[in-house]
């Protein structure tokens, strides 16, 4: 991850899901938040995107069923990255 030491923040508008290639749906939960989901409706995390003085990032939260909690797994560039970090 490349750290630019300024803190990214979420937008105030309601934005589009980010378009994603892989076999997971978005489900919109707020104004730059999408649940993860599996084909069978799983949860398996949150997409969120962030506005960054680079450009706009997405960062991975995966849902650990044990606390029932969300964890950061990182931010990324696309949100197809970010997505599939929370495959594994």
């Amino acid at each position: 991850m490349h750290n630019t030491g300024q803190a990214a923040v979420v937008p105030e508008i309601p934005i589009a899901a980010p378009q994603i290639r892989g076999r997971e749906t978005l489900v919109r939960a707020g104004a730059a938040l999408w649940r993860v989901t599996t084909r069978e409706g799983r949860v398996i995390g949150h997409l969120r995107r962030l506005e960054h003085p680079l450009g706009m990032r997405f960062r991975a939260e995966r849902l650990h069923l044990a606390t029932n909690r969300f964890i950061e797994v990182g931010e990324f560039w696309s949100a197809d990255e970010a997505v599939a970090s929370l495959r594994a």
